[in-house]
Protein backbone atom coordinates (compact mmCIF):
# COMPACT_ATOMS: atom_id res chain seq x y z
CA UNK A 1 0.00 0.00 0.00
CA UNK A 2 1.49 3.44 -0.86
CA UNK A 3 1.69 6.97 0.74
CA UNK A 4 0.16 9.58 -1.76
CA UNK A 5 1.65 13.47 -0.88
CA UNK A 6 1.92 16.30 -2.95
CA UNK A 7 4.73 18.87 -3.14
CA UNK A 8 6.15 19.82 0.51
CA UNK A 9 3.39 17.50 2.57
CA UNK A 10 4.03 15.67 5.60
CA UNK A 11 2.15 12.68 6.61
CA UNK A 12 1.99 11.19 9.85
CA UNK A 13 2.32 7.52 11.34
CA UNK A 14 1.45 6.84 14.62
CA UNK A 15 1.29 3.44 17.20
CA UNK A 16 -1.59 2.19 18.43
CA UNK A 17 -2.07 -1.11 21.06
CA UNK A 18 -3.26 -4.31 20.63
CA UNK A 19 -7.07 -2.90 22.74
CA UNK A 20 -6.89 0.42 20.44
CA UNK A 21 -9.08 0.31 17.44
CA UNK A 22 -7.38 -0.26 13.68
CA UNK A 23 -7.66 2.37 11.51
CA UNK A 24 -5.74 2.55 8.04
CA UNK A 25 -4.74 5.54 5.34
CA UNK A 26 -6.50 8.58 6.36
CA UNK A 27 -6.49 12.71 5.63
CA UNK A 28 -2.53 11.64 6.26
CA UNK A 29 -2.33 9.70 8.65
CA UNK A 30 -2.06 6.37 9.21
CA UNK A 31 -2.15 3.99 12.78
CA UNK A 32 -0.44 0.96 12.62
CA UNK A 33 0.16 -1.75 15.25
CA UNK A 34 3.30 -2.59 16.97
CA UNK A 35 4.45 -5.18 14.94
CA UNK A 36 3.96 -3.04 11.79
CA UNK A 37 5.25 0.28 12.70
CA UNK A 38 8.31 -0.95 14.23
CA UNK A 39 9.33 -1.70 10.14
CA UNK A 40 9.33 2.24 9.77
CA UNK A 41 12.67 2.34 12.23
CA UNK A 42 14.53 0.90 8.81
CA UNK A 43 12.91 3.95 6.85
CA UNK A 44 15.54 6.51 6.31
CA UNK A 45 15.93 10.05 4.60
CA UNK A 46 16.01 9.52 1.01
CA UNK A 47 19.58 11.62 -0.40
CA UNK A 48 19.14 13.28 -3.97
CA UNK A 49 22.46 14.93 -3.97
CA UNK A 50 24.86 16.12 -0.98
CA UNK A 51 22.54 18.81 -0.07
CA UNK A 52 19.05 17.64 -1.37
CA UNK A 53 16.24 15.57 0.20
CA UNK A 54 13.29 14.43 -2.02
CA UNK A 55 11.81 13.21 1.41
CA UNK A 56 12.77 13.04 5.01
CA UNK A 57 11.45 11.04 7.80
CA UNK A 58 11.37 12.81 11.40
CA UNK A 59 11.28 9.35 14.32
CA UNK A 60 9.45 9.64 17.45
CA UNK A 61 8.81 7.55 20.39
CA UNK A 62 5.45 6.27 18.76
CA UNK A 63 5.21 8.40 15.79
CA UNK A 64 6.68 8.33 12.15
CA UNK A 65 6.45 11.53 10.24
CA UNK A 66 7.43 11.74 6.67
CA UNK A 67 7.91 15.00 5.08
CA UNK A 68 7.76 14.98 0.95
CA UNK A 69 10.36 18.05 -0.10
CA UNK A 70 9.86 19.96 -3.61
CA UNK A 71 10.48 16.33 -5.40
CA UNK A 72 8.48 14.42 -7.53
CA UNK A 73 8.53 10.70 -7.73
CA UNK A 74 7.84 7.38 -6.33
CA UNK A 75 9.98 5.01 -3.96
CA UNK A 76 9.96 2.46 -1.17
CA UNK A 77 10.27 3.09 2.19
CA UNK A 78 12.61 1.06 3.58
CA UNK A 79 11.69 -2.63 4.02
CA UNK A 80 8.12 -1.69 4.96
CA UNK A 81 6.55 -2.59 1.67
CA UNK A 82 4.92 0.30 1.63
CA UNK A 83 5.94 2.98 -1.36
CA UNK A 84 5.61 6.86 -1.10
CA UNK A 85 4.82 8.54 -4.13
CA UNK A 86 4.79 12.48 -4.77
CA UNK A 87 2.57 14.36 -7.04
CA UNK A 88 3.89 17.90 -8.71
CA UNK A 89 0.67 19.84 -6.82
CA UNK A 90 1.73 22.92 -4.69
CA UNK A 91 -1.35 24.10 -2.50
CA UNK A 92 -3.34 26.71 -4.67
CA UNK A 93 -5.28 27.65 -1.44
CA UNK A 94 -2.14 28.61 0.04
CA UNK A 95 -1.38 30.81 -3.40
CA UNK A 96 -4.58 32.45 -3.37
CA UNK A 97 -4.42 33.27 0.68
CA UNK A 98 -0.94 34.94 -0.25
CA UNK A 99 -1.88 36.90 -3.06
CA UNK A 100 -5.51 38.12 -1.00
CA UNK A 101 -3.29 39.13 1.59
CA UNK A 102 -0.87 42.18 -0.32
CA UNK A 103 -4.04 43.68 -1.72
CA UNK A 104 -6.55 43.65 1.41
CA UNK A 105 -5.68 43.76 5.23
CA UNK A 106 -7.22 41.67 6.95
CA UNK A 107 -10.13 42.91 9.52
CA UNK A 108 -10.22 42.90 12.94
CA UNK A 109 -12.24 39.32 12.77
CA UNK A 110 -9.20 37.55 10.84
CA UNK A 111 -8.79 36.84 7.35
CA UNK A 112 -12.34 36.92 5.38
CA UNK A 113 -14.11 34.12 5.37
CA UNK A 114 -13.17 32.66 2.19
CA UNK A 115 -10.19 32.39 2.88
CA UNK A 116 -10.11 31.07 6.61
CA UNK A 117 -9.48 27.25 5.84
CA UNK A 118 -6.84 27.87 2.94
CA UNK A 119 -6.25 24.15 3.04
CA UNK A 120 -9.40 23.32 1.75
CA UNK A 121 -9.20 25.89 -2.03
CA UNK A 122 -7.63 22.64 -3.42
CA UNK A 123 -4.29 22.08 -5.34
CA UNK A 124 -2.94 22.65 -8.60
CA UNK A 125 -0.73 20.32 -10.75
CA UNK A 126 2.41 22.05 -12.31
CA UNK A 127 2.36 21.25 -15.42
CA UNK A 128 6.27 20.03 -15.35
CA UNK A 129 6.33 17.90 -19.00
CA UNK A 130 5.27 21.94 -20.60
CA UNK A 131 7.97 23.45 -18.52
CA UNK A 132 10.42 20.75 -19.89
CA UNK A 133 9.31 20.89 -23.48
CA UNK A 134 10.20 24.75 -23.35
CA UNK A 135 13.80 23.80 -21.77
CA UNK A 136 14.81 21.14 -23.73
CA UNK A 137 13.77 23.67 -26.85
CA UNK A 138 16.92 25.52 -26.34
CA UNK A 139 20.09 24.02 -26.96
CA UNK A 140 21.38 26.56 -23.42
CA UNK A 141 19.42 25.25 -21.80
CA UNK A 142 19.00 21.90 -22.69
CA UNK A 143 22.86 20.42 -22.15
CA UNK A 144 21.52 21.60 -18.47
CA UNK A 145 18.58 18.87 -17.76
CA UNK A 146 20.65 16.03 -17.09
CA UNK A 147 20.91 16.15 -13.96
CA UNK A 148 17.26 16.95 -13.32
CA UNK A 149 15.98 13.43 -12.95
CA UNK A 150 17.32 10.39 -10.71
CA UNK A 151 16.56 6.51 -11.21
CA UNK A 152 17.60 4.22 -8.74
CA UNK A 153 17.67 1.30 -11.46
CA UNK A 154 19.23 -1.52 -8.91
CA UNK A 155 15.87 -1.32 -6.75
CA UNK A 156 13.17 -3.16 -6.78
CA UNK A 157 10.64 -1.84 -9.32
CA UNK A 158 7.27 -0.74 -7.92
CA UNK A 159 3.82 -1.57 -10.02
CA UNK A 160 1.58 1.20 -10.48
CA UNK A 161 -1.38 2.08 -12.67
CA UNK A 162 0.21 3.50 -16.61
CA UNK A 163 -2.12 6.53 -15.83
CA UNK A 164 0.22 7.30 -12.78
CA UNK A 165 3.23 6.81 -14.53
CA UNK A 166 5.71 10.31 -14.15
CA UNK A 167 8.75 8.56 -15.23
CA UNK A 168 7.93 7.84 -18.98
CA UNK A 169 6.43 11.21 -20.08
CA UNK A 170 9.11 12.96 -18.85
CA UNK A 171 12.03 10.51 -20.57
CA UNK A 172 10.00 10.67 -23.69
CA UNK A 173 10.01 14.57 -23.68
CA UNK A 174 13.96 14.96 -23.28
CA UNK A 175 14.31 12.04 -26.30
CA UNK A 176 11.94 14.18 -28.64
CA UNK A 177 13.87 17.19 -27.92
CA UNK A 178 17.17 16.07 -28.40
CA UNK A 179 15.92 14.62 -31.41
CA UNK A 180 14.35 17.02 -32.85
CA UNK A 181 17.63 19.02 -33.00
CA UNK A 182 19.35 15.99 -34.47
CA UNK A 183 16.91 16.17 -36.73
CA UNK A 184 16.92 20.18 -37.54
CA UNK A 185 20.76 19.82 -38.14
CA UNK A 186 20.97 16.98 -40.32
CA UNK A 187 21.38 13.19 -39.59
CA UNK A 188 24.88 12.21 -39.60
CA UNK A 189 26.20 10.28 -41.88
CA UNK A 190 29.35 7.39 -40.98
CA UNK A 191 30.68 4.37 -42.17
CA UNK A 192 28.68 1.18 -41.69
CA UNK A 193 28.86 -2.41 -42.43
CA UNK A 194 26.57 -4.07 -45.30
CA UNK A 195 26.32 -8.26 -45.57
CA UNK A 196 24.95 -8.68 -49.10
CA UNK A 197 24.85 -11.22 -51.58
CA UNK A 198 26.94 -10.33 -54.68
CA UNK A 199 26.03 -10.71 -58.22
CA UNK A 200 29.13 -11.47 -60.56
CA UNK A 201 31.27 -9.62 -58.46
CA UNK A 202 33.53 -9.46 -55.09
CA UNK A 203 33.52 -6.19 -53.02
CA UNK A 204 34.91 -5.88 -49.22
CA UNK A 205 35.66 -9.80 -47.70
CA UNK A 206 34.06 -12.90 -48.28
CA UNK A 207 32.10 -14.52 -45.76
CA UNK A 208 33.22 -18.01 -46.45
CA UNK A 209 30.86 -19.87 -44.04
CA UNK A 210 27.39 -18.08 -45.47
CA UNK A 211 28.83 -17.58 -48.75
CA UNK A 212 29.59 -21.93 -48.63
CA UNK A 213 25.90 -22.30 -47.38
CA UNK A 214 23.77 -19.70 -49.65
CA UNK A 215 25.66 -20.53 -52.45
CA UNK A 216 27.75 -23.11 -52.93
CA UNK A 217 25.20 -25.80 -51.35
CA UNK A 218 22.70 -24.38 -53.81
CA UNK A 219 24.66 -24.47 -56.99
CA UNK A 220 24.35 -20.54 -57.59
CA UNK A 221 28.07 -20.25 -59.02
CA UNK A 222 27.61 -16.42 -59.54
CA UNK A 223 26.73 -14.91 -56.35
CA UNK A 224 29.32 -14.24 -53.89
CA UNK A 225 28.27 -13.21 -50.02
CA UNK A 226 30.13 -10.53 -49.21
CA UNK A 227 30.79 -7.61 -45.98
CA UNK A 228 31.49 -4.32 -47.38
CA UNK A 229 31.41 -1.13 -45.81
CA UNK A 230 29.05 2.33 -46.65
CA UNK A 231 29.45 5.71 -46.47
CA UNK A 232 25.55 6.90 -45.15
CA UNK A 233 22.64 7.45 -42.54
CA UNK A 234 21.37 3.80 -42.42
CA UNK A 235 24.73 3.12 -39.82
CA UNK A 236 24.13 2.07 -36.08
CA UNK A 237 23.12 5.57 -33.88
CA UNK A 238 20.49 6.22 -36.28
CA UNK A 239 19.11 2.80 -36.42
CA UNK A 240 18.74 3.31 -32.61
CA UNK A 241 17.06 6.23 -32.40
CA UNK A 242 14.42 4.98 -34.83
CA UNK A 243 13.86 2.26 -32.99
CA UNK A 244 13.22 4.51 -29.97
CA UNK A 245 10.77 6.92 -31.86
CA UNK A 246 8.73 4.20 -32.74
CA UNK A 247 8.37 2.79 -28.62
CA UNK A 248 7.75 6.89 -28.20
CA UNK A 249 5.26 6.91 -30.63
CA UNK A 250 3.40 3.70 -29.60
CA UNK A 251 3.84 5.01 -25.76
CA UNK A 252 2.18 8.26 -27.07
CA UNK A 253 -0.92 6.90 -29.07
CA UNK A 254 -1.73 4.38 -26.18
CA UNK A 255 -1.00 6.78 -23.37
CA UNK A 256 -2.24 10.34 -24.93
CA UNK A 257 -4.18 11.55 -21.46
CA UNK A 258 -0.73 11.41 -20.05
CA UNK A 259 0.17 14.05 -21.73
CA UNK A 260 -2.69 16.35 -21.46
CA UNK A 261 -2.63 19.65 -23.16
CA UNK A 262 0.93 19.19 -24.30
CA UNK A 263 0.06 16.40 -26.89
CA UNK A 264 -0.27 18.30 -29.54
CA UNK A 265 3.08 20.72 -29.01
CA UNK A 266 4.75 16.75 -28.67
CA UNK A 267 3.01 14.79 -31.69
CA UNK A 268 4.03 18.22 -33.55
CA UNK A 269 6.82 17.25 -32.48
CA UNK A 270 7.35 13.57 -33.65
CA UNK A 271 5.68 14.35 -36.55
CA UNK A 272 8.61 16.41 -38.13
CA UNK A 273 11.72 13.85 -37.00
CA UNK A 274 9.56 10.93 -38.61
CA UNK A 275 9.63 11.73 -42.10
CA UNK A 276 14.01 11.73 -41.74
CA UNK A 277 14.22 8.41 -40.68
CA UNK A 278 11.66 7.44 -43.22
CA UNK A 279 14.95 5.37 -44.85
CA UNK A 280 16.48 3.93 -42.13
CA UNK A 281 16.10 0.39 -40.42
CA UNK A 282 15.98 -0.65 -36.70
CA UNK A 283 18.04 -4.10 -36.83
CA UNK A 284 20.58 -2.58 -33.88
CA UNK A 285 22.70 -4.66 -31.66
CA UNK A 286 22.77 -2.81 -28.17
CA UNK A 287 26.26 -4.09 -27.37
CA UNK A 288 27.44 -1.98 -30.26
CA UNK A 289 26.64 1.15 -29.03
CA UNK A 290 29.14 0.55 -26.20
CA UNK A 291 31.92 1.19 -28.55
CA UNK A 292 30.45 4.67 -30.07
CA UNK A 293 32.96 7.07 -29.76
CA UNK A 294 31.74 10.72 -29.60
CA UNK A 295 31.50 13.15 -32.23
CA UNK A 296 32.00 16.65 -31.51
CA UNK A 297 30.29 18.37 -34.20
CA UNK A 298 27.29 15.82 -32.80
CA UNK A 299 27.27 16.35 -29.38
CA UNK A 300 23.39 15.70 -29.17
CA UNK A 301 23.84 12.02 -30.14
CA UNK A 302 25.73 11.24 -27.01
CA UNK A 303 22.57 12.68 -24.57
CA UNK A 304 19.60 10.82 -27.28
CA UNK A 305 20.91 7.63 -27.59
CA UNK A 306 21.65 7.60 -23.49
CA UNK A 307 17.94 9.07 -22.84
CA UNK A 308 16.88 6.34 -25.14
CA UNK A 309 18.38 3.33 -23.84
CA UNK A 310 16.91 4.56 -20.50
CA UNK A 311 13.35 4.43 -22.33
CA UNK A 312 13.56 0.79 -24.04
CA UNK A 313 15.28 -0.32 -20.49
CA UNK A 314 12.26 0.99 -18.66
CA UNK A 315 9.96 -1.33 -21.36
CA UNK A 316 12.62 -4.02 -21.28
CA UNK A 317 12.70 -4.06 -24.84
CA UNK A 318 9.79 -5.36 -25.63
CA UNK A 319 7.14 -3.15 -27.53
CA UNK A 320 4.04 -4.59 -26.56
CA UNK A 321 4.83 -3.20 -22.94
CA UNK A 322 3.62 0.33 -24.05
CA UNK A 323 0.00 -0.66 -24.11
CA UNK A 324 0.08 -2.49 -20.95
CA UNK A 325 -2.71 -0.56 -17.87
CA UNK A 326 -0.14 -1.59 -15.09
CA UNK A 327 3.45 -0.79 -15.80
CA UNK A 328 6.43 -1.74 -12.96
CA UNK A 329 8.53 1.61 -12.65
CA UNK A 330 12.09 2.13 -10.86
CA UNK A 331 12.00 4.27 -8.17
CA UNK A 332 12.76 7.98 -9.53
CA UNK A 333 12.80 11.64 -8.49
CA UNK A 334 12.51 14.86 -10.42
CA UNK A 335 14.48 17.56 -9.16
CA UNK A 336 11.16 20.75 -9.13
CA UNK A 337 13.47 23.41 -7.97
CA UNK A 338 16.11 22.80 -10.52
CA UNK A 339 13.22 22.82 -13.31
CA UNK A 340 12.13 25.96 -11.76
CA UNK A 341 15.36 27.44 -12.02
CA UNK A 342 16.56 26.46 -15.94
CA UNK A 343 12.73 27.44 -16.55
CA UNK A 344 13.60 30.90 -15.72
CA UNK A 345 17.27 30.80 -16.84
CA UNK A 346 15.05 29.82 -20.48
CA UNK A 347 12.92 33.13 -19.80
CA UNK A 348 16.02 35.07 -19.84
CA UNK A 349 17.95 33.54 -22.66
CA UNK A 350 14.92 33.92 -25.22
CA UNK A 351 13.94 37.43 -24.23
CA UNK A 352 17.64 38.23 -24.46
CA UNK A 353 19.39 36.71 -28.07
CA UNK A 354 21.90 39.46 -27.60
CA UNK A 355 23.18 39.80 -24.20
CA UNK A 356 23.86 35.79 -23.32
CA UNK A 357 26.96 36.50 -22.84
CA UNK A 358 26.03 38.63 -19.76
CA UNK A 359 23.75 36.10 -18.70
CA UNK A 360 26.10 33.12 -16.68
CA UNK A 361 24.09 30.58 -15.47
CA UNK A 362 25.81 28.14 -12.09
CA UNK A 363 28.63 30.52 -11.82
CA UNK A 364 30.79 28.99 -9.94
CA UNK A 365 33.47 30.19 -7.28
CA UNK A 366 35.27 28.55 -4.26
CA UNK A 367 32.51 25.81 -3.89
CA UNK A 368 29.68 27.98 -4.35
CA UNK A 369 27.23 28.48 -7.43
CA UNK A 370 25.74 31.04 -8.37
CA UNK A 371 22.42 30.45 -9.98
CA UNK A 372 22.52 33.34 -12.66
CA UNK A 373 24.81 35.95 -12.69
CA UNK A 374 23.86 39.36 -14.71
CA UNK A 375 27.25 41.30 -15.80
CA UNK A 376 25.38 43.27 -18.27
CA UNK A 377 26.87 47.29 -17.63
CA UNK A 378 24.19 49.24 -15.51
CA UNK A 379 21.74 46.00 -14.86
CA UNK A 380 24.45 44.25 -12.90
CA UNK A 381 22.75 41.93 -10.03
CA UNK A 382 23.00 38.26 -8.78
CA UNK A 383 19.69 36.23 -9.36
CA UNK A 384 18.65 33.13 -7.13
CA UNK A 385 15.42 31.33 -7.90
CA UNK A 386 13.86 30.18 -4.90
CA UNK A 387 10.80 27.39 -5.46
CA UNK A 388 9.24 28.86 -2.41
CA UNK A 389 5.37 30.37 -2.23
CA UNK A 390 5.81 32.17 0.89
CA UNK A 391 7.55 34.88 -1.14
CA UNK A 392 4.02 36.23 -2.52
CA UNK A 393 4.07 37.28 0.96
CA UNK A 394 6.46 36.99 3.04
CA UNK A 395 10.69 36.44 3.08
CA UNK A 396 13.06 34.07 4.24
CA UNK A 397 15.96 35.46 5.95
CA UNK A 398 18.44 32.67 5.10
CA UNK A 399 18.02 32.63 1.64
CA UNK A 400 18.16 36.38 1.67
CA UNK A 401 21.68 35.67 3.27
CA UNK A 402 22.73 33.38 0.97
CA UNK A 403 22.22 35.50 -2.40
CA UNK A 404 23.43 38.78 -0.53
CA UNK A 405 26.82 36.64 0.92
CA UNK A 406 26.72 35.80 -3.46
CA UNK A 407 27.16 39.43 -4.18
CA UNK A 408 30.26 39.45 -1.65
CA UNK A 409 32.48 37.27 -3.57
CA UNK A 410 35.57 38.41 -5.23
CA UNK A 411 35.25 36.49 -8.28
CA UNK A 412 31.77 37.80 -8.79
CA UNK A 413 33.26 41.58 -8.42
CA UNK A 414 35.69 41.29 -10.34
CA UNK A 415 33.67 39.45 -12.91
CA UNK A 416 31.54 42.72 -12.89
CA UNK A 417 34.77 44.97 -13.35
CA UNK A 418 35.79 42.30 -16.51
CA UNK A 419 32.35 43.61 -17.92
CA UNK A 420 32.73 47.46 -16.98
CA UNK A 421 36.10 49.04 -16.14
CA UNK A 422 33.84 51.75 -14.32
CA UNK A 423 32.36 49.51 -12.10
CA UNK A 424 32.73 50.59 -8.25
CA UNK A 425 33.55 47.54 -6.12
CA UNK A 426 32.89 49.11 -3.19
CA UNK A 427 29.22 49.61 -5.27
CA UNK A 428 26.36 47.15 -3.33
CA UNK A 429 24.80 44.85 -5.90
CA UNK A 430 21.22 44.50 -6.71
CA UNK A 431 20.62 41.36 -5.11
CA UNK A 432 16.76 39.60 -6.98
CA UNK A 433 14.84 36.28 -5.55
CA UNK A 434 12.78 34.88 -8.30
CA UNK A 435 9.76 33.06 -6.77
CA UNK A 436 6.88 31.18 -8.61
CA UNK A 437 3.16 31.86 -9.04
CA UNK A 438 0.31 29.71 -9.38
CA UNK A 439 -2.15 32.82 -10.87
CA UNK A 440 -2.56 32.28 -14.48
CA UNK A 441 -3.18 35.26 -17.27
CA UNK A 442 -6.71 35.17 -16.84
CA UNK A 443 -6.85 35.48 -13.13
CA UNK A 444 -4.58 38.14 -12.68
CA UNK A 445 -2.43 40.72 -14.94
CA UNK A 446 0.50 42.95 -14.75
CA UNK A 447 -1.55 45.72 -13.81
CA UNK A 448 -2.94 44.35 -10.57
CA UNK A 449 0.10 41.95 -9.41
CA UNK A 450 3.12 44.43 -9.62
CA UNK A 451 5.12 41.50 -8.07
CA UNK A 452 4.70 39.40 -11.01
CA UNK A 453 7.10 39.42 -14.35
CA UNK A 454 5.76 38.75 -18.05
CA UNK A 455 8.24 40.29 -20.16
CA UNK A 456 11.95 39.06 -19.40
CA UNK A 457 14.35 41.25 -20.51
CA UNK A 458 17.46 42.56 -18.64
CA UNK A 459 16.48 46.30 -18.77
CA UNK A 460 12.48 45.32 -17.78
CA UNK A 461 13.63 43.15 -14.59
CA UNK A 462 15.94 46.43 -14.05
CA UNK A 463 13.04 48.58 -14.60
CA UNK A 464 10.71 46.00 -12.14
CA UNK A 465 13.29 46.82 -9.40
CA UNK A 466 12.54 50.50 -8.81
CA UNK A 467 8.62 49.29 -7.79
CA UNK A 468 8.10 49.28 -4.26
CA UNK A 469 6.07 46.05 -4.09
CA UNK A 470 8.66 44.08 -5.78
CA UNK A 471 11.36 45.66 -2.71
CA UNK A 472 12.13 43.17 0.73
CA UNK A 473 11.98 46.21 3.11
CA UNK A 474 13.99 45.05 5.89
CA UNK A 475 17.15 44.69 3.50
CA UNK A 476 19.09 46.88 1.91
CA UNK A 477 18.99 46.27 -2.34
CA UNK A 478 16.97 42.90 -1.78
CA UNK A 479 14.35 42.52 -3.93
CA UNK A 480 11.75 39.90 -5.31
CA UNK A 481 9.96 38.35 -8.85
CA UNK A 482 7.10 36.31 -9.06
CA UNK A 483 7.11 34.42 -12.32
CA UNK A 484 3.71 32.44 -13.79
CA UNK A 485 4.00 28.59 -14.16
CA UNK A 486 1.74 26.96 -16.43
CA UNK A 487 -0.36 24.49 -14.30
CA UNK A 488 -2.70 21.83 -15.61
Amino acid sequence: MGILLSEHKSFLIKRITAEEPFTDIKDELLHLADDSFQLFNTVESKKFNHQSFPFSVVKGENQCEIKADYFVGIDWLGNTGRTIYVEPKINAGLSQYFQHCLSEEENSNGAPEEFENKEKVGTREINYLKILLEIMALPQTARFSKDIIQIDWSAKPITIDQKNDRLTPFLIVQFLQHLKTIVRKGLKKSYYKVQENLNSKVKGKVLVGQHTEKNVFKNRLTSTFCEFQVFGENHLENRFLKKVLEFVISYIGNNPLLFSSNLVSIKHIFNYCRPAFEHIGTEIDEHQLKSIKKNPFFNEYGEAIRIGQLILKRFSYTITKTTQKKVETPPFWIDMPRLFELYFYYQLVKANPGDEHYIHYQFSTYGNYLDILISKPGFEMVIDTKYKLKYTKSHIHKDIRQVSGYSRLRKVINEMKSKNANWDEDKIMDCLIIYPHLAQPDETDQNTSPSMIYDFSIENIKKQLEKKDNCIAAYHKVFKLGINLPVS
